[in-house]
């Protein structure tokens, strides 16, 4: 037992995180939305609308480190009008919405005078594009009949790049991907996230989604490297902000916004993917 221990620390230190606690989390968060969509598609939806505040929350708190000011009462607010519209009325009620809310919350912050405007309106577009207008994408998938399918679909192909990506970075990981913005991520990491998420593409798009399994492979890797790209941009925000974690609220995962890193970039990339996939093969 004392082995399994040590064995378990010294795969924490590695990671830079927990392992046991992560691995929990994720399976915890994979059930709630599996139960979500099964039963009753509106509670994803709230699903959706809870991660967004929460993640407007943290990223707020992370800007007013630099004494940057982001008003969070607006940004949920059009993050609310944002997630109705798509629900309702599809990508052209994302687009509709995402349109109508920039020069809103820009307005909004002129009540604040001239001091500091260009850093507040620059990170409060930046806020709104990604987080409820990404995330947005989530709602799209949701949404059709196959909305389960495409969803799960999606969380596969997410995990498969996150998990194998982290257990063969921690295994055999020595030569750094990014040391400057992410020094834990190896290129044995990423070699692992190609193998196992291209499998997991095939599987689910074979099994899940009734398509040639060559499609999935094909957006396996596209996944890969959406959703590693979104996970370095994190990072970078943290690098420059001078945090570790933009939060705490999930053990070994930190916060909200560090476990929707790398679905805010995937999600767009995916449903594109299958919409083109839908209309021409």
């Amino acid at each position: 037992m004392d082995d399994l221990h040590a064995i378990n620390e010294a795969l924490n230190r590695k990671a830079g995180r927990k392992l046991i606690p992560s691995i929990g989390v994720s399976l915890s968060l994979v059930t709630i939305v599996w139960a979500s969509l099964a039963f009753r598609r509106e509670v994803f939806v709230v699903l959706v609308v809870v991660a967004v505040i929460l993640g407007i929350r943290e990223i707020v708190r992370a800007f007013s480190l630099v004494k940057t000011f982001i008003s969070e009462p607006a940004l949920v607010i059009a993050s609310l009008i944002l997630v109705v519209a798509t629900w309702r009325g599809g990508v052209a009620g994302l687009a509709v919405a995402t349109a109508m809310s920039l020069p809103i919350l820009l307005v909004d912050l002129l009540r604040k005078g001239p001091n500091g405007f260009v850093k507040s309106a620059t990170a409060t577009s930046l806020v709104l594009i990604y987080l409820p207008f990404l995330a947005g994408f989530l709602l799209l998938l949701a949404r059709p009949d196959d909305g389960l399918s495409r969803v799960m679909t999606f969380v596969i192909l997410v995990s498969c790049n996150d998990t194998f990506g982290y257990l063969v970075g921690v295994l055999f990981g020595k030569h750094p991907l990014a040391p400057t913005i992410s020094p834990k991520k190896s290129w044995e990491g990423f070699a692992g996230s190609i193998l196992f998420t291209i499998a997991g593409g095939a599987l689910s798009f074979h099994y899940l989604l009734h398509l040639h399994w060559w499609i999935g492979a094909v957006l396996g890797l596209m996944v890969v490297f959406t959703a590693t790209s979104g996970d370095l941009i994190e990072s970078a925000m943290k690098r420059d902000l001078s945090l570790k974690d933009m939060g705490s609220i999930l053990p070994g995962h930190g916060g909200i916004l560090d476990r929707l890193d790398s679905v805010l970039l995937t999600a767009p990339a995916l449903w594109l993917a299958l919409e083109i996939v839908r209309r021409y093969l």
